[in-house]
């Protein structure tokens, strides 16, 4: 079943002259965890926005083309409406926090209070989210007491306290350790194989490739590539798009050990091991 289709989209901020989305064009199932690479400025967030309605509505500009969201239209939805539907985790978490909570417990809660969720069904939720990011130990801490990398994880929580059907991160662990890192993406599979639709922005190509379903190569705001992460990190002209393969795809390329059951570059460690054993 098809959660997200996006047609002809394009996109131009107030004041600029070029346009940031051109033409993009892609199609997400349900469950499925949809990674998105590119270089800087290639319209990454500009999309992720998109698929919430903060594009047009909060940036405003031109706009054209349909961002459908599990039935519904992004451009004429508002953006609390679009909020029931999807969720949006961004790259700092200080746009996320309230700054009116005492507490992370609160802190969570605060977008099931706006939706008027019973007390009961909301503490169930705030405590399978704090657990879900290992954040349970920290509840009744002040959120401007953690770390950059625990607030992150709190704004991950908060949102996926909210059960969306769709979930956006758009490079959430750009300020987490390795551990961290590891954990988000460990969660977010969880929720992925539960049924929510995940789109995440990263520049850890070996992040996605393990966990991606498919990749989405975005470059000067066209869709270069959307397939399965072997396909788009076995790309010969993937470096042109400033994009780097996972460091076992380099090290096979340069080796040539490609996968016999595809003919392409191994991209994950596993697949790595299996191609270096024959």
């Amino acid at each position: 079943m098809k959660k997200i289709v996006v047609e002809g989209l394009k996109y131009r901020y107030p004041g600029a002259r070029e346009l940031a989305l051109k033409d993009v064009s892609f199609e997400v199932k349900t469950g499925e965890f949809i990674g998105i690479i590119g270089r800087n400025l290639s319209g990454k967030s500009t999309l992720c926005q998109a698929l919430v309605g903060l594009v047009p509505h909060f940036y405003h500009g031109a706009y054209g083309g349909k961002v459908i969201v599990d039935g519904i239209e992004a451009k004429t939805h508002t953006i609390s409406e679009m909020s029931r539907k999807v969720g949006i985790v961004f790259q700092n978490p200080f746009t996320q926090v309230t700054g009116s909570k005492l507490s992370v417990l609160e802190e969570v809660a605060f977008g099931l209070e706006n939706m008027g969720v019973p007390r009961r069904e909301m503490m169930e939720r705030i405590d399978h989210a704090l657990q879900l990011m290992g954040l349970e130990e920290y509840k009744d801490r002040n959120p401007f007491d953690l770390s950059g990398g625990q607030m992150q994880r709190m704004a991950i929580a908060g949102i996926i306290a909210m059960k969306p059907q769709v979930i956006v991160l758009d490079e959430p662990t750009s300020q987490l350790d390795p551990q961290g890192s590891e954990e988000v993406f460990q969660a977010v599979q969880s929720l992925s194989r539960a049924g929510m639709t995940v789109i995440l922005t990263e520049h850890k190509p070996e992040k996605i490739a393990r966990f991606a379903d498919k990749v989405l190569l975005l470059d000067d705001g066209r869709v270069v590539d959307f397939a399965a992460p072997a396909q788009v990190f076995s790309r010969e002209d993937l470096a042109e798009y400033g994009v780097e393969a996972p460091i076992y795809t380099k090290v096979c390329r340069q080796l040539n050990l490609r996968r016999e059951d595809s003919g392409l570059f191994p991209v994950t460690l596993e697949e790595a091991r299996e191609v270096l054993k024959t």
